[in-house]
């Protein structure tokens, strides 16, 4: 009997795991988690403080647990440092484990600015729950002053949970706007102007580039010259996926893990999924596109070979101070945004010469539009006849 092993336990691993036993009961499959195991949703991180919860109130499930509704074993706090792909083999502190099929559900890691300073190793990142827990413990009561290096979406998530729990915050990063990267500007700055009306500074077009012990809290220093005194520095400058164990193995690696439409690597017995693949060039480290591939891989591990297929996906960011859907056209798409606002938001749709809709971003009042407007958008990956 084959044996999976699947290594990581976030979304990608246990669903991977949930829709496995959908198609078959008696595949074995073995987990690697460098962490505790815990099921939990991580985009909660970012809505854990204006919810009351800590970070044992965010656990879903027990690694015991999932491991019993899902009928796998799993290995707990337990990292693997090498893949021998000629055994079919990956090296652990604990021993080598073998696999027929092997499964990188890997995630990322939190990119980390260049900074100087006496303090930068305070700077708190939060991917993880127990980033989260951390995070908790040091935070100050409100009013504390929290700086926030990155205005993109991760950053904006958090800093919209604090200015909601009471918090003063200033944002601090080189973007001319919040999330420039996914956003068109009429937007982002309609984000930006509500989270100032609820008390966010912003340091634009600003990199933190110092980092001191000031007295009781901190004090960044901008390369304008300029200063930030606080109480607290969260980075959430971005993420980038996993691929040190995948790189050293000799699979193919861009953004992230490369895989075909079947989520398989250059090694046929190696696959990839969630944040940390990159899939026929995109990688979408997005709740919905985890859960399309590992339904389609499930499908394949259990004899029945599918490709994956991804439909229009918006992704919500969770700023409620300003709500915003946005489905970000292709790279390659040739088009332009058409925007329009009103006292409650901004709707901006981005069309070709032919007036198709290529994709979108909306917000406030605008949002009961998603629904229509995402059926009207070409999926990202067709299936193919």
């Amino acid at each position: 009997m084959d044996r999976v092993l699947i290594l990581g336990s976030g979304l990608a691993g246990y669903t991977l795991a949930r829709e496995i036993r959908v198609h078959d009961q008696g595949l074995a499959l073995h987990m690697i988690t460098a962490d505790a195991g815990d099921f939990y949703a991580k985009p909660m991180l970012s809505t854990g403080l204006q919810n009351g919860k800590q970070a044992e109130a965010l656990v879903n499930a027990s690694a015991r647990e999932m491991a019993d509704t899902n009928g796998l074993s799993i290995e707990t706090d337990c990292r693997v440092t090498r893949i021998d792909r000629q055994a079919k083999r990956v090296i652990t502190a604990a021993g080598e484990r073998q696999y027929d099929k092997l499964i990188l559900a890997l995630g990322t890691h939190p990119i980390i600015p260049a900074m100087r300073g006496d303090a930068i190793e305070q700077r708190i990142t939060i991917n993880s729950l127990y980033d989260y827990a951390g995070f908790r413990r040091r935070l100050p009561a409100p009013p504390a002053h929290i700086a926030v290096i990155g205005p993109g979406l991760i950053g904006c998530e958090f800093a919209n949970d604090l200015l909601l729990s009471g918090y003063r915050v200033t944002l601090i990063g080189p973007d001319p706007y919040p999330i420039s990267g996914l956003l068109p500007e009429l937007t982002a700055k309609a984000l930006q102007h509500s989270m100032q009306q609820a008390g966010a500074e912003w340091r634009l077009q600003q990199t933190a580039s110092i980092m001191e012990q000031d007295g009781t809290g901190y004090r960044l220093i901008l390369t304008d010259a300029t200063s930030v005194a606080c109480d607290l520095v969260l980075s959430a400058v971005g993420l980038y996926p996993d691929t040190g164990l995948a790189e050293a193995c000799g699979l193919q690696v861009a953004r992230g893990v490369v895989t075909n439409r079947m989520l398989q690597t250059n090694d046929e017995k190696i696959y990839a999924l969630g944040d940390c693949a990159e899939v026929c060039g995109y990688n979408l480290p997005y709740v919905m596109p985890i859960m399309h591939g590992a339904r389609a891989l499930a499908k394949t591990l259990t004899g029945d070979p599918t490709e994956v297929v991804y439909p229009a996906m918006p992704v919500i960011i969770k700023t409620p101070l300003h709500p915003i859907a946005v489905a970000p056209p292709d790279r390659k798409a040739q088009g332009s945004w058409l925007c329009d606002e009103d006292r409650e938001g901004t709707r901006c749709l981005y069309r070709d010469q032919s007036g198709n809709l290529l994709g979108f971003a909306i917000s406030g009042g605008f949002m009961a539009e998603r629904q229509a407007l995402t059926k009207a958008l070409p999926p990202i990956m067709a299936a193919r006849a």
